[in-house]
Order: C-alpha cells, then structure tokens, then sequence
C-alpha cells in the first residue's frame, strides 16, 4: 500500500504545482457558463445557471480523470514507469496507485468549481447535498480513471494519446447533455447519445445537484434529469447502475492491460519513431 500512497501523493504534488494549469482549468469552464447558460434561459430550465454548472463540474472531472492518463503515458515513455516496476511493488498497486491519484485530481477540480459555483447560482438547502454531491464527483472520477488508463496502456504514446484523448472527449461531453440538453439534439444523434456513458453520469449528477431526487420520474423526464429512450426512462437507480458496470468493466479492463504491458520495449526514441513514421 507504500506504492499507492507514493504514488498518490506523486499526483497531487504535480496539479499543485502547476498552477498555469490549474488557472486555466477553472476559467475555461465558465466560458461554457456564461455561453450555454445564456442560451437557454428558457421555461424549460428553470435555473440556467446551475443546470450548466452541475454539467460543467461532471464534465471537468471526467476530462480531468482522462487528462491524468496522459501523465501514465509520459511515465511509461520516459522511463519511470520501468524504474518503478523494477522495485517490489506489485503491478496492481501501480495501477490503483495511478488510478487513485486520477480520481483525487479530477475531483478537485470539481470541487473547486463547485465553490466558484456555490456564489453564482448554485444553492443548497439540505446538508446532505455536498456530501452526495463529492461522494458522487468520487466514483465517477474513479470510474473514468479507469477509462483513461486502459487508453494509456493501448497508446503507449504522448503525442497519439492527445489525439485519441481529444477524439473521445469532444464527442462524449457535448452529446451527454452537459451544455446542451439531449431534447434539442436530432434523432440520430440522440441515438449516439444513448449509448454515451457520459449521458448517464450527466443526468444522475445534475439530479443531485439540483436536489431533484424526491421528484417523480415523469418531473425528471420533463426537466431533462432522466435519460428517456423510446417512451422508458432510466430511473435514478438504473442509471447508478449503468455507471457502475461501465466502471467496474473498465476498472478491470485497465488493471489487467497495465499489469500485461512489456514497458521494456517503451523508450522515448523508439516512440517518437513511430509516430514520426507512423
């Protein structure tokens, strides 16, 4: 458990540090506020503001939860990955060592942008809001840790990983209903949407958020915090569980692809080779 501490610790250090970063990673997500939250101020939402922001935060952490898999990445290439490896620690607690660190991160940057949130149109009347509210930003952190270190481990590659990176979070944030909602979108991208693990963890999110929980499934349909599809919705409880599955297959995935993965064969010329020559 030394090696998941170590590593931990490891991660936190490089987001304190690197404070340009971290300005830019709670500016970047109020221009989306200020963007979105304009556009729809209609009937339909009835708080623009903090229907936005609670899709902001779940969207910040689960970029940030991909984004610390880049840092996997450049440690499998520079080395120190294999420098690790070389000592007693067992390959799995490498793994949750990175993945706990992943989640850790991208869940403070959620909560910062929460605070931020906190005096500009997001309220809370029940003391137990927060607490669902970081429990919540926790586990679908860990859940696409687990994501980003199964990409990590089958890229292998800094410069590629940006662009697998960018490809799959462009498309799973802007159709998941976080800055528009999935009522607007036409027929076929609503298809697209429906099978988008994002969507799920959006909607269950922004319910907690909002304090929609006690309201009846036909409320949550009608406000936009229940994935309907054809005529069924996808309760509250239903859709814990597809976040779930979707962590618990991809948690397993990541640990067992990091465990197998030769990271003697990694060397940053031989890398920089490859995507040189392709």
């Amino acid at each position: 458990m030394n090696t998941v501490l170590a590593l931990w610790k490891r991660g936190l250090k490089a987001f304190v540090r690197n404070k340009t970063g971290l300005i830019f990673s709670l500016i970047f997500p109020f221009f989306f506020v200020y963007v979105f939250g304009a556009i729809f101020k209609n009937d339909f939402i009835e708080n623009p503001i903090a229907y936005m922001l609670s899709g902001v935060i779940i969207t910040t952490v689960f970029e940030s939860a991909l984004n610390l898999a880049s840092s996997t990445v450049d440690d499998m290439v520079s080395g120190f990955m294999k420098e690790v490896l070389v000592s007693p620690a067992k390959r799995v607690y490498v793994a949750m060592g990175q993945l706990l660190s992943a989640a850790t991160v991208a869940t403070l940057q959620g909560i910062l942008i929460l605070v931020i949130g906190l005096f500009i149109g997001i309220k809370f009347t029940s003391w137990k809001t927060p607490l669902l509210v970081l429990a919540s930003m926790i586990f679908i952190g860990i859940v696409f840790s687990g994501v980003g270190l199964f990409l990590a481990t089958k890229v292998r590659n800094g410069q590629t990983f940006q662009i697998v990176k960018t490809a799959v979070t462009m498309p799973l944030t802007f159709l998941s209903g976080a800055y528009v909602p999935l009522s607007m979108l036409p027929g076929s991208l609503k298809f697209v949407a429906y099978l988008n693990p994002m969507t799920y963890a959006t909607a269950f999110f922004r319910m907690i958020v909002l304090e929609k929980g006690n309201l009846p499934v036909s409320e949550l349909i009608k406000e936009g915090l229940v994935v309907e599809i054809n005529g069924y919705a996808i309760t509250p409880i239903m859709t814990f569980g597809v976040i779930l599955v979707i962590g618990l297959v991809f948690l397993l995935l990541s640990t067992i692809s990091f465990v197998k993965t030769d990271f003697s064969r990694l060397n940053r010329s031989a890398t920089d080779a490859n995507a040189l020559w392709g």
